[in-house]
């Protein structure tokens, strides 16, 4: 299991490889333009392709993209859903254009008029996104949320019942499961016991293995729906739990970013080193 970080590109795509380089990092996750607007002047290819050379001359990756935060694919609003999908299709091509294994996105809200169509409206969004896109890589991850709120896509089944539905992108979307986000919803993954419980269960529902994990710990306890990061080892999933998820053989090879709170380089030098370290103690028993 590849150990990275979410970094920051504000000095350069290029530099970010750097820096992610000089933390530790053996994978890592960007975003390709900011996450908190729908629009963005297109990608400059050289700095694309400066990136692109930096990861494959530092071993850097895989390398993942997230979505912008803005994205709801299960909007009742017309006109926010084909935002929604439009700007997945742009992330998808400003991935493309930096070599990610895969793009990772939040799924939305419930369809308020109608709960149960939700799914629908989500698997009718990405498969929008990837016809615009009009890519052969990288993949679409759904990643898991902590289940507050109206939000959708808390867990394998949720999950599941998107995959299902997809037309023109199935086989082309995975998942990305969120350690802090998993724990919240209810899995409480201090235990290896419910590690176990939750990959068969992605397996089962999901019809295939996660993809990429963010290894995040959480500030509050299982079943909360809080979405509070916390530094591996300080929160409620604890070192145990980071051990369970390297002991379990279903999520070997699988990449492993952090996405932490905190100052930089600390707190991701700190944090990608107790990872290590557990991986280290995994792979020794």
């Amino acid at each position: 299991m590849r150990i990275g970080a979410h970094v920051g590109v504000a000095g350069g795509y290029a530099a970010a490889v750097d820096y992610a380089v000089s933390v530790g990092c053996e994978c890592l996750q960007v975003f390709a333009k900011s996450p908190r607007q729908w629009n963005a002047k297109p990608f400059d290819p050289d700095a694309a392709r400066a990136f692109r050379d930096r990861v494959a001359e530092l071993d850097a990756g895989p390398v993942f993209v997230h979505t912008s935060y803005l994205i709801n694919l299960g909007s009742s609003d017309d006109d926010l859903w084909r935002k929604s999908y439009e700007a997945l299709a742009d992330e998808l091509r400003r991935g493309e254009l930096l070599g990610a294994r895969g793009v990772i996105t939040h799924t939305g809200t419930a369809y308020k008029e109608n709960p149960a169509y939700t799914a629908q409206r989500i698997a009718g969004g990405v498969d929008r996104a990837w016809e615009l896109a009009d890519v052969s890589r990288p993949r679409i991850l759904l990643e898991n949320t902590a289940g507050a709120g109206t939000t959708f896509g808390d867990g394998p089944q949720e999950l599941g019942t998107i995959l299902a539905l997809l037309g023109e992108s199935a086989g082309c979307v995975g998942v990305c499961l969120d350690t802090c986000h998993a724990h919240a919803a209810g899995w409480d993954l201090s235990r290896a016991d419910v590690w176990n419980e939750l990959v068969t269960a992605f397996e089962w529902c999901c019809g295939m293995p996660i993809e990429a994990v963010h290894a995040n710990d959480c500030m509050f306890a299982a079943g909360l729906h809080k979405d509070r990061h916390a530094w591996v080892g300080d929160g409620t999933i604890g070192y145990p739990g980071f051990a369970a998820m390297f002991a379990e053989e279903r999520l070997r090879g699988v990449p492993a970013i952090i996405e932490m709170p905190g100052d930089v380089p600390r707190k991701d030098v700190e944090n990608i080193t107790r990872l290590k370290r557990l991986r280290d103690g995994a792979a020794g028993s």
